[in-house]
């Protein structure tokens, strides 16, 4: 089973995260089962869980991105005033 970053784990709702810790606990007790014709399709349904966590880290990172631009502006203006 592949986790995702903790960044995206950090993320997830609690309902998410409570299916995710689920769906990997499943997949774990697949493998030691030697049961891998199952845990591919627990691990495509982790994949689709976790894309909404990485679109909120996504824009995260826009905002971030937005926000050191404005602050570059400001310093920018500040010293064309002086």
């Amino acid at each position: 089973m592949r986790h995702c970053s903790v960044q995206v784990r950090g993320l997830l709702t609690r309902e998410e995260l409570d299916r995710y810790n689920a769906l990997i606990e499943v997949g774990h007790f697949l493998e030691a089962q030697n049961r891998y014709d199952l845990v591919y399709p627990v691990q495509k349904e982790i994949d689709i869980l976790i894309l909404p966590a990485i679109e909120r880290l996504k824009e995260k990172g826009r905002q971030r991105d937005r926000d050191t631009e404005d602050y570059l502006k400001r310093q920018e203006e500040d010293i064309e005033e002086d």
